[in-house]
């Protein structure tokens, strides 16, 4: 069976900061893969305000998530933090990749807990239709 394998750049420019809330922990007892890619969007929605951007406004245009993959290597439980290190990357004409790590401290030593990636694509909302990302949304999201 094939296993998704996520290339990480080297580099991150921002790190969100996100509490494990009891509402992300499973029958298993731990966060949920589901909770995951919530926190994963959490940890986008501020590293875009960072840049005063929304997915509804980012430079004029929406966007919308065009796909998801999550690498999990390490279980997280209630009252852990996680660590999102976020980073754009892959710009196109009309999107780009956002690459986070997801990690945790644990007995002074940092894990890593999960790798994902989205894709990301510009859409003008109202016309219902791929749109051309702005210059000024890869010069400030390819900052390192």
């Amino acid at each position: 069976m094939s296993r998704i394998k996520l290339t990480l750049p080297e580099t991150f420019s921002f790190t969100a900061i996100i509490p494990i809330r009891i509402t992300d922990i499973n029958y298993g007892n731990h966060v949920g893969n589901d909770a995951v890619l919530s926190i994963i969007h959490e940890a986008r929605m501020q590293f875009f305000i960072k840049h005063q951007f929304t997915e509804l406004n980012c430079g004029g245009v929406g966007l919308m998530m065009t796909d998801a993959a999550i690498e999990f290597k390490k279980e997280m439980f209630y009252g852990d933090v996680a660590e999102v290190k976020v980073a754009a990357t892959n710009f196109t004409s009309v999107g780009f990749d956002i690459f986070y790590r997801l990690e945790k401290v644990e007995a002074e030593k940092r894990i890593t807990v999960a790798l994902a990636k989205t894709g990301m694509v510009c859409y003008d909302y109202d016309r219902k239709k791929i749109t051309y990302m702005p210059q000024q949304v890869k010069e400030a999201l390819s900052q390192k």
